[in-house]
Formats: structure tokens, C-alpha cells, sequence
């Protein structure tokens, strides 16, 4: 089937169909749509969300419908109220130029008895969650003994929603003579159990490849520790300003506080989640399909049937319990032929989820750093300059505030009116992210141990000629080993320098670093700011520059101890004695 007129579609449907734009059909419409047409076999169809599975079942029930009888002939089941709304619409628009054909939308949090008048009138085709659909079932409003056609669709999201009861209750309700689809993405135990208990004999159809991802969605992660994973999704939204996306969060409550966070922050982002009324989710949605705003916070859960288009990147938050659930979430971009970006912000305990992701739906992740400051305010500054090129200028409205504005501005070369331009929009971004810190985690290698990695780092520091810098930070500013490291590397923007010992004491720190990065790294680290210091580093000297008045003495080789010692000569060497004061490393 190359086009919708070689389907075996009535004329009806094909002129509504055309008038929409289709004309080839998806992989999974030219698979199914003859099949339903002349076969009343059970079907079992894998296809991920938005390759076009509403058209594929609903074209065929459309058209099989006997418009003279207005009892429920069709039954569609989906997992929540914006898919169910989303079916009806598309369905309604197929079905226009057929007279007497009605589509009823059943859902929870509407009224249920405007619903059930709406089934009174007439309702050839009715399109259910399955909460609704059951309590109807129980009020005998919704009778299903007519039902020749049942549609599981996103069958297993509604089983991961705990839809199991209501669906046995309801197919238990249909004639057994009646043809059953199931339309899903994974194949599941569960998927497994219905289809032998209420399927005969299934023809089984695949749009894609089972257990895959879309091949035009590019897969990334970051490892940071787990405290950094905000730094992080706001770098990613400041790296990306057309972000265009949603943020998966693993609870109600991470939900919330990431949404708010990001708004208090100035994000144009919300979040939607189970404590949210109907109205207050419907508002949220509304904002965001129209792109009042970037980012979308959500569970799991809350996320089920969004139906959005043109989504540039879907952010994991946090990693999904159940591994088959990344594939749900990452299938939301990437549509309709676009390319998508699916991230994932992750520590070094969730590698072996990864691995697995990777293994079972043959997929491949990159590893990519996450932005520096430097590199953020750049994208920032050309975004901006690229806005102002791009900017329509309507002449007529600003053209009486001209003379002013040029008189005000007279003073001002063409050099410096573009820099306080520029630098008016832009400073926050300086001021925020002046000395930002490297927050990447360095990988453990995976494909040698322990053990080999510890005899390449000291066969590396062997053969490294090194020199010993002193930096004025230390414990007291919050410095560790791993937060200089990072200092190092954003310094010189690379994570190939090789750096050796480190020695972080109460107010200033020892490290060692390739003799030839000395000159580059003083000069990168100049004027940069830590914790609010302003940063000194030098090459070390028999005494380090440092506060002279400050009681700290340094173990390091340099530093030639006073001969003088009022700590005590026994007990333990980390506490305290007399007059001497501890240390720890931190």
C-alpha cells in the first residue's frame, strides 16, 4: 500500500484524509488498514507513540461503522484523559463527511453525567479510559454487548498504570465473537497474558523493530554527582535556548520543587503531577502546547498520553525504575521524520542501568561534559546577536522615539553602543556563571579494572614531568580534590591534562600538574573567582605565599617545618594537644 487510495478506504474518508495532508501512509497504516478492512482476525500491532497508530485502527472502525444503529459498535481504550481527548478529535476530523456517525469521548475528572446523556443520544464509536469506562459499565450506561471492535491502545502503559482490574472487567463485559486490537510499543508479561486470554489467534504487525528506539533520536548522558543534577538541567536549558522539552522526575514531590526551582530561577517551565486539578493541568498543558513554556516537569505517571509535537529534547531527570520505560519517554521526539535528543543525567551507581538500556533496545549512549560557564555564555551571547539580526523592525511605530533615543545616544561610538547593547541583555549570564565549576565525573573505565587503571595512573605520573603550583583556597572555601580537579580542567578547557598529587589544607592547597600547563593554567585562572575569593596561583616556593599572620602549617616537602613543636609527642597525630590544632583532610 504506497498511497491512502490503494487502502480500500470509501471516498469519504479519502477526501477527509486529503484535506488534512496525508497522502503516504505510515509503516504501521499501510500494515494494518487492509487488514481491518477485510479481516476480522485479532490484531497485535508494535509501534511506538507518534507513528501514526490513531489513523491505523480508527480509518478502518470509522468505516466499518454501521451509522443506522446507534448502540457502541467500537470500543477504544487508552490510559488517560489528553489521549482520549486526542483520539476524539482525530476521529472526528477522518469521519467529517459522514452523516450520522458520533464519537464520545468517556474520561475521569468531567462530569459523568453529561457523558452518559451523550451515550443516550447515539454513540457508534466511544472512546474510553478504562476507570471511566468500568464505572459506566457498572451504572449500565455504557453497554458493550453490541461491540464488534475493542482497541487496546498503549496497551502497556495502561497496564504500567495499574489498569489491569478495570481492563479484565471490562473485556469480561464484550461478546466473545468480537475482534480485539492491542496496540503497544514493549511486549510485556503482562501484554503476554492478555493477549492469550481475550486474543484468538493474533496476526502480529510491526511498524518498527521490537524493543528499539527511534533512529532519529540521539541518546546522551551526563555523569555528575547526584547533588549537581540541577546545575545541570539548568546548563542544559541555558545551552539550548530553543529547548523545547520535557523533564522526567521519578516522584511527585522531586516534581514539584524541580518545576519550582526552575521557575524562581526565571525558567519558563511548570510542572504537572496527580495533586493537580483537572482545570489547573489543563491550564498547564494549554501553556506549553502553545510554547509559553520550554520545559514541562512530570512523572511518569502524569505524562501518560501527552500527545505534543516538535519536542527538541526529553530530559531523564532521573533514570525510570523499569528500563522499558526510557524507551516510552525517549519516543516522545523525534517525530514525524525531526530529530530528537534524549539526556540522561546520571551518577556512577546507575552505569549498569545504562548498560542495560543500551543492551535490550540496542541503543547507543554518548558521553558528553556538561557545558562549562565559558562555554554556555558564548551560545548565549551569538543566540542574542542572532535575535537582534533577525528582529522585524517596524518602522512606523518607533520611527517618532528615533530622534531621541539618537540624540540620547550621540555620545556613544557604533563599538560601544553595540557592547552596552549586548552587554544589557547579557551580563546576567556573566555574573552567573563567572568561575562556575567543571561538575563532570570522571568515568571508570569499562573495559579494565581496578587494578589497571591504578598501575596506568602511576606509569602515567612516572613518566610526567611535573611542577608544583599553590593555590589560596582550601577546606575553608569548600575545596576538595574533586571540585580542583574540575577548577583545573574548566581552566584549561580540556580533561586530557594529567594532574598529579593534591594536598588541600584549611586555607590554601599543593597540586601537581603537567610542567608544560604552568603558564596556562596562571594565566587561565587569573582574575577568576572561588567561593567569592579572588584566585592567586603560583609555583610553589620554599614557603608559600600566604596569609603571614595565619597559624595553618602545610606537611608538604616545600614547606620546611618550624623546629618548634607545641603539639604533644604521644597519642594520636590527628588531635589536638596543648597548643597545636588539628587537621583533617577533608
Amino acid at each position: 500500500m504506497n498511497s491512502f487510495t490503494d487502502s480500500g478506504l470509501n471516498d469519504q474518508i479519502l477526501d477527509a484524509v486529503s484535506e488534512l495532508g496525508f497522502e503516504t501512509p505510515t509503516p504501521i497504516q499501510a500494515k494494518t488498514i487492509p487488514h481491518l478492512l477485510s479481516s476480522d482476525q485479532d490484531l497485535i500491532a508494535f509501534a511506538q507513540t507518534g507513528t501514526g497508530k490513531t489513523a491505523a485502527f480508527g480509518l478502518p472502525a470509522i468505516q466499518l461503522t454501521d451509522v443506522e444503529n446507534k448502540n457502541p459498535q467500537t470500543l477504544i481504550l487508552c490510559p488517560t484523559r489528553e489521549l482520549c481527548m486526542q483520539i476524539t478529535k482525530d476521529l472526528t476530523n477522518y469521519s467529517k463527511n459522514i452523516k450520522g456517525i458520533s464519537i464520545v469521548p468517556v474520561y475521569g475528572g468531567a462530569r459523568i453525567d453529561t457523558q452518559i446523556r451523550a451515550l443516550n443520544r447515539e454513540a457508534q464509536i466511544v472512546v474510553a479510559t478504562p476507570g471511566r469506562a468500568k464505572d459506566l459499565i457498572i451504572r449500565k450506561k455504557l453497554l458493550l454487548e453490541n461491540v464488534k471492535r475493542v482497541v487496546l491502545d498503549e496497551a502497556d502503559e495502561m497496564l504500567t498504570m495499574g489498569f489491569k482490574d478495570d481492563l479484565d472487567a471490562i473485556l469480561a463485559e464484550t461478546h466473545h465473537k468480537k475482534q480485539t486490537m492491542l496496540f503497544s510499543a514493549t511486549m510485556s508479561r503482562e501484554i503476554m497474558a492478555i493477549t492469550k486470554k481475550y486474543m484468538d489467534h493474533p496476526i502480529e504487525i510491526s511498524a518498527t523493530p521490537m524493543n528499539t528506539g527511534a533512529e532519529n533520536v540521539k541518546h546522551l548522558y551526563y555523569m555528575v554527582h547526584a547533588s549537581d543534577r540541577y546545575e545541570v538541567l539548568k546548563r542544559l536549558a541555558d545551552m539550548n535556548p530553543n529547548i523545547y522539552g520535557i523533564v522526567f522526575c521519578r516522584t511527585r514531590r522531586e516534581t514539584k520543587e524541580i518545576a519550582n526551582k526552575l521557575i524562581q530561577d526565571g525558567y519558563n517551565a511548570d510542572a504537572i503531577h496527580g495533586e493537580l486539578t483537572q482545570a489547573q493541568r489543563d491550564d498547564v498543558m494549554g501553556r506549553f502546547r502553545s510554547h509559553q513554556l520550554q520545559l514541562l516537569v512530570a512523572t511518569d505517571v502524569a505524562a501518560r498520553g501527552l500527545d505534543v509535537t516538535d519536542l527538541t529534547h526529553i530530559i531523564n531527570y532521573d533514570l525510570p525504575d523499569d528500563i522499558e520505560v526510557y524507551i516510552h519517554r525517549s519516543g516522545r521526539t523525534g517525530r514525524a521524520g525531526k530529530s530528537g535528543i534524549s539526556i540522561a543525567i546520571i551518577h556512577m551507581r546507575e552505569t549498569g542501568k545504562l548498560k542495560d538500556i543500551e543492551r535490550k533496545f540496542k541503543i547507543t549512549f554518548s558521553k558528553e561534559l556538561v557545558p562549562s560557564g565559558r562555554d554556555i555564555c558564548q551560545k548565549q551571547l551569538y543566540s542574542l546577536i542572532d535575535k537582534i539580526e533577525k528582529v522585524q523592525v517596524d518602522d512606523y511605530q518607533i520611527e517618532p522615539f528615533l530622534p531621541a533615543i539618537y540624540e540620547k545616544l550621540d555620545w556613544l561610538s557604533r563599538e560601544d553602543l553595540i557592547k552596552h547593547f549586548v552587554s544589557a541583555e547579557f551580563n546576567r549570564f556573566l555574573a552567573y556563571y563567572k568561575g562556575a565549576k567543571d561538575i563532570n565525573v570522571a568515568e571508570r573505565s569499562r573495559s579494565e579494572g581496578r587494578g589497571q587503571r591504578e598501575k596506568r595512573t602511576r606509569e602515567e605520573r612516572r613518566r610526567t614531568p611535573f611542577i608544583k603550583l599553590f593555590i589560596n583556597v582550601g577546606s575553608k572555601n569548600n575545596l576538595n580534590p574533586a571540585r580542583l580537579m574540575g577548577l583545573i580542567n574548566e581552566g584549561l578547557n580540556s580533561r586530557e591534562t594529567t594532574i598529579g598529587k593534591i594536598e588541600i589544607l584549611k586555607q590554601f592547597s599543593f597540586f601537581e600538574v603537567e610542567d608544560t600547563m604552568e603558564l596556562p593554567l596562571i594565566d587561565a585562572l587569573k582574575g577568576q573567582y572561588f567561593d567569592g575569593v579572588p584566585l592567586l596561583v603560583q609555583v610553589s616556593q620554599e614557603k608559600p605565599a600566604f596569609d603571614p599572620f595565619s597559624s595553618e602549617r602545610t606537611q608538604s616537602r616545600d614547606y620546611k617545618k618550624p623546629k618548634k613543636d607545641t603539639r604533644r609527642s604521644g597519642g594520636d597525630k590527628h588531635k589536638s594537644g596543648g597548643g597545636g590544632r588539628s587537621r583533617r583532610r577533608p
